[in-house]
C-alpha cells in the first residue's frame, strides 16, 4: 500500500509540478485508498499507533463532563442540547462522557476513519457519525470536543531565509519523495506574520491555515455553548525555542517514526499546535477563548477530588480480601495522575471557547 501511494503522489507530481506540503499530507494522512487514518485498524489504540487522553481512562471524559453540564446548565437547561466529537476514535472519550451527563444529550461523532466508525455503530447506536463538521446543525446549543486533532489537519511548512519565507514543498528526486523550495503563497505569508514569532534564519514554522480554519467553522456553528480543543503546542511565544528545527514529526506502534517523506501513509504526521493563532481564529468569530493546561482544567473541573475518592477507596479495600476491586481502584487512581502528569499529558494545552 506504501509503494502504491508514493507511486501515485510521484506521478502527481510529475504531472502538475511540486506539491503543497499541505496537499502532501492530507493524501499521506487521509486519501482514501492508502491514507494513515482512512486506511487499516484503529491508530488510537493499546495495539495501535499512540494513545490519547481519552484511551488512557475513562476519567478524561467523565471529567470533561462536568464541564459540559456546566454549560448546559448556564444554557437554561434546554431540552435538546448537542456534545459532538469531533476526531473521535473509537469513541473513548464520547463513551463515559455521555453516561457521566445527568441529562440525555444528542450526540454526534465526527470520523473519517472507516475503523472507527465501525466501532461506533457496534459501541455506540446511539451516537450519529458524521463525515465532517459542516454536517451539524447551524446554530447549535451544546458544545464540540476535539482532542488531539488540529494537530493532524494539514499543513504547509516554511523557512526563514535572510529575512524572508520559503516554503518547502514536496518534489520527486531519482524516484524519492523529497523537498523542494518554493515561494511563499501570500496566505502562508500573512499567517507567518501575524503568528509566527521572532524565527531565526534557517528556523521552520508549521504553518497551519486548517487548522485556525477549523476552529473558526467550530465557533460559528454554535450559537450557545462552548468548544474544548486538547492538543500538545503552546503560544506563539512559548514555542519561539522549538524554531530552529520545527516541529514536524511522525509516530507509529507508540514511537517516533521516520521522516514523513519516507513511508507516507504508514505513519502519523503531527506537529506541535500554534494557539495562539487558535485563539485569535476563535476571537475573531465573537466568542471569548483562553489557555489551560490541561492538568490544570481537569483539577478545575474535579480530578482531583476523584483521584483523592479513588485513593481512599484502595485504602478501605486493602483492609478486606477484595483483591480485584483493589487493583481496579489503585488502577483508576494512576490513571488519574497519568492525565494530569506535569510533564506528560498535563502539558497538553486546552483552548476553552464559549459563546
Amino acid at each position: 500500500m506504501m509503494a502504491a501511494l508514493v507511486e501515485r503522489i510521484a506521478a502527481e507530481i510529475d504531472e502538475v509540478g511540486p506539491l503543497p506540503f499541505e496537499q502532501f499530507m492530507d493524501i499521506a494522512l487521509y486519501d482514501p485508498a492508502g491514507g494513515f487514518f482512512a486506511t487499516g485498524s484503529l491508530r488510537s489504540a493499546r495495539d495501535g499507533d499512540f494513545l490519547t487522553s481519552a484511551e488512557v481512562s475513562p476519567l478524561f471524559g467523565e471529567t470533561i463532563a462536568r464541564y459540559v453540564t456546566a454549560v448546559w446548565d448556564r444554557a437554561g437547561r434546554p431540552d435538546e442540547f448537542i456534545v459532538c466529537d469531533v476526531g473521535a476514535g473509537s469513541g473513548s472519550l464520547l463513551e463515559p462522557l455521555l453516561a457521566a451527563l445527568p441529562f440525555e444529550a444528542r450526540a454526534f461523532a465526527v470520523e473519517v476513519s472507516p475503523a472507527a466508525r465501525d466501532a461506533f455503530a457496534a459501541g455506540l447506536p446511539q451516537c450519529q457519525v458524521l463525515c465532517g463538521l459542516d454536517e451539524l446543525p447551524d446554530a447549535l446549543t451544546g458544545v464540540i470536543v476535539a482532542n488531539e486533532l488540529l494537530d493532524n489537519l494539514p499543513m504547509a511548512v516554511a523557512v526563514r531565509e535572510s529575512g524572508s519565507w520559503v516554503e518547502r514543498w514536496v518534489g520527486v528526486d531519482a524516484g524519492r519523495l523529497v523537498l523542494v523550495a518554493s515561494p511563499a503563497r501570500p496566505a502562508v505569508v500573512g499567517w507567518l506574520e501575524r503568528w509566527a514569532g521572532p524565527v531565526p534564519d534557517g528556523g521552520v514554522v508549521e504553518v497551519q491555515l486548517a487548522a485556525s480554519s477549523w476552529v473558526r467553522s467550530a465557533v460559528e456553528r454554535i450559537e450557545r455553548g462552548g468548544l474544548l480543543v486538547f492538543d500538545y503546542g503552546n503560544t506563539a511565544a512559548e514555542l519561539s525555542h522549538r524554531r530552529s528545527e520545527g516541529t514536524l514529526r511522525t509516530y507509529r506502534g507508540h514511537h517516533l517514526g521516520p521522516h514523513p517523506l519516507d513511508e507516507p501513509g504508514t505513519t502519523d504526521i503531527t506537529a506541535d499546535v500554534n494557539f495562539s493563532a487558535m485563539l485569535d481564529a476563535a476571537r475573531d468569530r465573537g466568542a471569548e477563548a483562553h489557555l489551560m493546561r490541561q492538568d490544570d482544567f481537569l483539577r478545575a473541573w474535579g480530578l482531583d477530588d476523584a483521584r483523592s475518592t479513588l485513593r481512599a477507596r484502595e485504602l478501605e479495600l486493602a483492609r478486606t480480601d477484595r483483591i480485584l476491586d483493589r487493583m481496579q481502584a489503585r488502577t483508576r487512581f494512576t490513571e488519574a495522575d497519568t492525565l494530569m502528569h506535569p510533564r506528560g499529558l498535563g502539558d497538553f494545552r486546552v483552548l476553552i471557547v464559549e459563546k
